[in-house]
This record gives structure tokens, sequence and C-alpha cells, in this order.
């Protein structure tokens, strides 16, 4: 993969009073314009005092939901809502920056979105058929070859892997949010709700995210499946678009089910190694038989170069 350039350290002359025998401070890098609009509409959160997880029987006991634990953050920032494609591009425009989709040739697709010569040439996972390898597919090309970004501009990034994110994150000067911060974020203000607007999946009828609509994996007829642009949906409390449904998010955090049990309440970050990174917020393909992993609480996790049309990223800072 394309290394991201690290920030240059400042030196700082030892032992001289001497201004003029040190080395000289290089002048810091202009800001573009597009890092500028990337980062121009995060909101300020004021951190505090959370319950976070879950004991609610719908959780998956394997996945480390719970228990509820009283967890304290610093003040924080963080974007309201994924990255988009036209975000994404920018950045791409601008470093030349390769995904890992586009340098191992291949990424995950749906097949209900797949044409039929394309869903036949391209082999089904094992452990999950509906999903497809599909040559070509990425960021660019998100339901394969023949599918165009510029068709989803205010869709989210997908085929993005964590390596991808974190590439987009220091291009901007921004960072993946934690587990926690996004369970404080996702939660609007709201205490112990299962989702970001209460207890109820649709209150009054009314659609709130973008979930899989039919009996999974085949789709209800005419249903707009797939995903929706990022400013979608009504947003919570603290102005946040998606945070369920639409997109798996990327966290900061390496993933451990157990990890949580004796970390530090005060700003905790995850386990310091591990194998796969966390996950939040569930995505367009989930539905209650499948994957119900769109509350505020529920984890998955993945491998930092993992990538799929159902995986994107918000930034925080």
């Amino acid at each position: 993969m394309t290394s991201t350039p690290r920030p240059f350290r400042r030196h700082f002359g030892l032992g001289s009073t001497d201004p003029s025998l040190d080395d000289p401070l290089p002048a810091a890098p202009p800001v573009s314009t597009a890092v500028q609009l990337a980062t121009k509409d995060l909101l300020a959160l004021p951190g505090g005092t959370f319950l976070m997880g879950s004991d609610d029987p719908e959780g998956v006991l394997s996945d480390g939901e719970g228990p509820v634990r009283e967890v304290e953050l610093d003040a924080f920032e963080i974007s309201p809502t994924t990255v988009s494609n036209a975000e994404f591009a920018s950045f791409v425009e601008e470093t030349g920056y390769v995904t890992d989709a586009e340098r191992l040739g291949f990424s995950f697709v749906f097949e209900e979105f797949l044409p039929p010569g394309l869903h036949t040439r391209s082999p089904a996972v094992p452990a999950a058929p509906w999903w497809r390898a599909v040559n070509g597919a990425s960021w660019r090309s998100p339901r394969g070859p023949g599918s165009h970004y510029r068709t989803w501009l205010n869709h989210p990034a997908v085929h993005v892997s964590w390596d991808d994110a974190a590439a987009y994150c220091a291009w901007s000067g921004t960072r993946l949010p934690t587990e926690a911060e996004w369970e404080y974020a996702a939660r609007g203000g709201l205490v112990g709700r299962r989702y970001p607007w209460g207890d109820e999946l649709a209150p009054d009828g009314d659609q709130m995210l973008a979930i899989w609509r039919g009996d999974f994996p085949d789709p209800e007829p005419g249903s707009p499946n797939g995903t929706v642009p990022v400013r979608s949906h009504l947003p919570n409390g603290y102005g946040l678009y998606n945070m369920v449904g639409n997109v798996w998010e990327w966290c900061a955090d390496w993933f451990s089910p157990y990890f949580h049990r004796t970390a530090p309440s005060r700003s905790p970050a995850g386990p310091p190694t591990g194998t796969a990174r966390a996950m939040r917020g569930g995505s367009h393909v989930c539905h209650a038989s499948y994957c119900n992993r769109y509350r505020v609480a529920a984890r998955s996790s993945n491998t930092p170069d993992s990538a799929a049309g159902h995986i994107g990223f918000r930034v925080a800072r």
C-alpha cells in the first residue's frame, strides 16, 4: 500500500543559547482547501460521564456488548456524517493514495447489487454466500466494473479498509473515534436507549435508518436497499446522521470482547494490540434475522486490511 507521509518533527537545538546556531524550523505546510472542507463541519461534543454498553437481550453475548458501565470522556469533535465519496475523492486526487481494495484487485459486493453476468463470474464467500468477491470492486466502482462512485457522490465511501481510513485521517488532520467516543456520540444524549432516537425501531411507522428491507437475503420488491446519502434520516440529539445502519464505521480501537471489563473508565481506548479493529453501527445489509447489530451498543470487528461494500468511516479530532 502507498505509505502515508508522517508529519515532520521540529528540531530544537540543545545546549545553545544562540538561535542562529540551531537548525531552522521548517515552515508549516499550507492546509489545502480540500482538507479545510473535510473538517469544517466537525461538531464539538463536551464529553463527560455516560453509561456505555448494554445488557439488552437482543445483544450478541460473544461481542462483549455488556456489562453496562460508567465511562468518562474528555471533550472531542466528530463529523456529523460518514466520509462521502466526494470527500474521499478529494483525498485521493490530492495524494494519489491507492486503497487496499485497489491494490489487491477485488473487494466484496452484496450479490443483490450485481448484474447477472458479473454475479455468475464472482465467487461467493463460503460462510456468507450473499457476498461475492468481485474483481475491480473498490471505492471507485462500488458495485464492481461498470459502476462509478460519481453516481453516489453524497453517499458514504465504501470498500475502505481501516488502513485506508487511517490514511485519510492523517491527510485531514483528524483521527478515527474510539469506541467509547463513537457510542457517546451515537447516543445523542439519551441514556440507555437501544437506538439514537429511543427504543422503538420505527416510531409512528417512520423509517429511521437504512437496513435491509425484505426477507433476508431476498429484497422486498421495489425496496430501495443499498446505501443512502450521508445526511439521510433525522439526526440524533447531537446532530449526527446515520449513526446506525447505512455503513459499518471503523473505530480506532483494536477489538476485544473482554478488555473493557477491566479497562480504565476514563477515556478508554481498547487493548494495546490485536488482530481486528472495532466497527460500530451496523449497515444497510443488516436485518433482524441476520445481523441485528444496528443498535448503539452493538459491536463487530474486521481485520485492518478488510474492505466491503458496507464499510465506511467518520472522523474525529
